[in-house]
């Protein structure tokens, strides 16, 4: 209901040019094609008014949190190298298939190298809510990402620090 373009044309437009940043769309509009409308133009949330401040500021703290498309196609940490695009690694000489777990499981870590994951910021990013908590899928995931990563090198880049969480090394000197 803005003057001279709506807000739905308004982000269709961002999205248009290429803009990746996140979009709320905070509106009076509540029907749910309004709400499909505004989430099938390019928008990341939708809030409608009248609405909580504590909602408000927890959804924008949840847009904050999410990763958007990477501007470069290949991660790399050490000799590890991660192409975006096709979905394989390459470590050295030696080229790997990955499914889609463990691929999104491994661009999560290579996109925060050096810094450790809990459970919870894992679990978040791979698996967002469809997740049982008791589970040990995490920990067969890794397992398998170790297999194909790190198996006949000395220097292991997946760690685990019991407790705390998972991450991928950058220190040269890590064995």
């Amino acid at each position: 209901m803005l003057p001279g373009m709506d807000g739905i044309e308004v982000c269709r437009q961002i999205r248009a040019h290429g803009y990746i940043m996140p979009i709320l769309m905070l509106t009076a509009r509540d029907t749910l094609t309004d709400k499909v409308k505004g989430l099938d133009s390019g928008a990341d949330d939708y809030l409608v008014k009248p609405f909580a401040i504590e909602e408000l500021t927890a959804r924008l703290r949840a847009l904050a949190r999410r990763e958007g498309p990477s501007k470069t196609v290949e991660l790399q940490v050490g000799e590890l190298v991660l192409d975006t695009m096709t979905k394989r690694a390459r470590r050295g000489a030696a080229e790997f298939d990955l499914t889609g777990k463990e691929y999104m499981l491994l661009e999560t870590l290579m996109r925060h190298p050096g810094q450790v994951l809990s459970r919870d910021q894992i679990i978040e990013h791979v698996w967002n809510m469809d997740f049982e908590s008791g589970s040990k899928l995490i920990e067969v995931y890794i397992h398998a990402l170790r297999k194909k990563i790190d198996e006949g090198h000395d220097r292991k880049l997946i760690q685990t620090l019991r407790g705390l969480g998972y991450r991928i090394s950058v220190d040269e000197s890590a064995e």
